[in-house]
């Protein structure tokens, strides 16, 4: 499993992991909605500590400067 997640994208993820955190256990989303969107933001944390995304693999996307400049040189 390599590495396909820069710091800024593994950044932006943990920030909006936490604010649906926030917004989930203060009451503002509720129900079915609060429940998936938790279930998304611990996604986005386990992606962003172990720096890969499946997604990613599958529509081609890498946004690893390490593995982007192999690809340039």
């Amino acid at each position: 499993m390599k590495k396909n997640m820069g710091s800024t994208d593994r950044v932006i993820r943990l920030i909006i992991a936490v604010l649906i955190a926030v917004l989930y256990f203060t009451g503002t989303l509720t129900g079915t909605v609060g429940i998936l969107l938790l279930v998304f933001a611990g996604v986005f944390v386990l992606t962003s500590l172990v720096g890969f995304c499946p997604l990613y693999t599958l529509i081609g996307i890498d946004t690893c400067p390490k593995n982007n400049s192999r690809h340039h040189q």
